[in-house]
């Protein structure tokens, strides 16, 4: 115990670091913190706050993705009031531009696009093409996509890559504007040079594209799981989705449609395009009543003339012809403003007239449309048009020209099949018909029974196959001529043989 004590009388050993060398060593870190700052200064993302709904919004329209609504309102909403007050940022003007473009696609209201146009402009006008303002010309180049001007798109794009060829962002501009005027090839050519220069989300649903139009399915739907993969936001990944929807409806599994558009709603309920591709699936699935009620919200958000059709075609199959003519009548009104908007509806407008109204007038438009455009949408069309003014032979040509190319579409091979079977060529509509019902038979729930009537209808080919691969005779076996062999040539005299020399005397 006193030896405790005695310890514990003992002085404290004295502190190594003393106040004043406390006081020190803070000056050095404050003074080596500065200097780490004058090297390397603060960036946007050293902040560790997550991006607010106009930047997140920024990000998607800078990339050419989907973006939310509610971020997409709120970008739009701040760059109004950045330009009122800045109106020489010829940036911010781009990126405006570009918002509201989204909101046409998001809306499908084309009283937007004149908006974006206007904005861009300002931005070319601020700073002009010549002194590389790529943002506004990449969103003049997609402005002129999203109207279905694709020679426009096309200039705007090539001009882009003429001047910077590793701007990555004029090559999806590029790739939809060579597939809408039916340069496939050449949109295959920009694709590649997408990928090399930048791989993501625009490189992977572009390539779904590409892929699905030469008929590759399966390559579409890994380039869509990697895009799935690349998407981040919710409005990216909902989208992906829906596409997903569009590629199983298109090889006839409306089950997988249904799944995957139902997806795309739970992850974007706001997605205006899922509950198009949900309505589709159901009328495919025979639910009919459901299909109908989604058709008619999907209407109600985004009044797409193409959903409108499908709408009365669906009240037609279902016995309810009023209804269907009350949306034959909207689908011409909403097709009616597009022209002031700069939109081009020509292929639906087309489709419609050959169905349901003047398919003279169907054939007008769509002839004039196939002068700009060679794509495979406008050529199914078209020939369709002819066939319902009994122009046949002309029309076959044209639904060659739709379903060569490889795209496996039941639409367009069953417009091939009636076209062919009007020209009495049984075989090849027979084929066609068979096609269809393979490829998708819920493709539409007006012609979809028509097809399989049709199919039924032409019968099968005699169990001996095409009567030009029988014989009409017995086959009798050809008397062929004897063989005549060759006489054999006269043995040549052989010559005689030499005498031997004497040998010369012994010396």
């Amino acid at each position: 115990m006193d030896g405790f004590d005695e310890q514990s009388r003992q002085p404290a050993p004295p502190v190594t670091f003393t106040g004043r060398k406390t006081v020190v060593a803070a000056a050095v870190t404050v003074v080596l913190i500065a200097g780490a700052l004058l090297i390397r200064p603060a960036r946007t993302g050293d902040d560790a706050r997550p991006p607010g709904p106009g930047e997140r919004a920024a990000a998607a329209v800078g990339m050419g993705a989907p973006a939310a609504a509610v971020d997409l309102k709120a970008l739009v909403a701040d760059r109004e009031k950045w330009v009122a007050a800045h109106a020489d940022d010829d940036a911010s003007w781009a990126v405006l531009g570009s918002a509201y473009l989204e909101q046409a696609r998001r809306t499908a209201d084309s009283a937007w696009f004149p908006k974006a146009e206007k904005a861009l402009k300002r931005s070319l006008e601020v700073r002009p093409a010549e002194k590389g303002n790529f943002d506004a010309m990449t969103g003049m180049g997609a402005l002129a996509n999203a109207r279905r001007d694709f020679g426009t798109a096309k200039k705007w794009g090539e001009l882009v890559r003429a001047q910077a060829p590793k701007r990555w962002t004029a090559y999806p501009v590029l790739v939809d504007a060579y597939t809408g005027l039916g340069s496939y090839k050449a949109a295959q050519q920009a694709l590649e040079r997408l990928t090399e220069l930048r791989e993501g989300l625009p490189a992977h649903l572009r390539a779904a594209q590409v892929y699905r139009d030469r008929g590759w399915r399966e390559d579409a739907v890994l380039s869509l799981e990697a895009a799935a993969g690349d998407a981040k936001a919710p409005a990216e990944k909902a989208y992906v989705l829906h596409r997903l929807g569009e590629l199983a409806f298109e090889r006839g599994d409306a089950a997988e449609a249904l799944r995957q558009q139902e997806a795309a709603l739970r992850t974007d309920p706001g997605q205006p395009e899922a509950l198009g591709g949900r309505a589709r699936a159901l009328a495919a699935l025979g639910r009919g009543g459901e299909a109908v009620r989604d058709y008619r919200l999907a209407l109600g958000r985004t009044p797409v003339p193409r959903l409108a059709l499908e709408l009365g075609e669906l009240l037609d199959s279902l016995g309810r012809p009023e209804e269907a003519r009350v949306q034959y009548r909207s689908l011409a009104a909403q097709a009616a403003r597009g022209p002031s908007a700069g939109v081009n509806e020509a292929v639906v407008l087309g489709l419609f007239e050959a169905d349901h109204g003047d398919p003279q007038a169907a054939v007008s438009r769509l002839s004039a449309e196939w002068e700009r455009t060679k794509s495979v949408e406008v050529a199914d069309a078209l020939g369709w048009a002819l066939h319902r003014t009994g122009e046949d032979t002309a029309a076959l040509e044209h639904a060659k020209k739709a379903t060569e190319l490889g795209l496996r579409s039941a639409s367009f091979a069953y417009h091939r099949a009636v076209i062919e079977r009007s020209l009495g060529d049984e075989a090849a509509a027979r084929r066609h018909l068979q096609e269809t019902m393979r490829t998708n038979p819920g493709f539409s729930p007006l012609r979809g029974p028509l097809a399989k009537e049709a199919l039924a209808s032409v019968g099968q080919p005699s169990e001996g196959g095409p009567e030009n691969m029988q014989p009409r005779t017995p086959w009798v076996a050809p008397e062929l001529p004897k063989p005549n062999p060759p006489k054999p040539a006269p043995a040549k005299p052989k010559a005689p043989a030499a005498k031997p020399q004497p040998s010369p005397p012994a010396r």
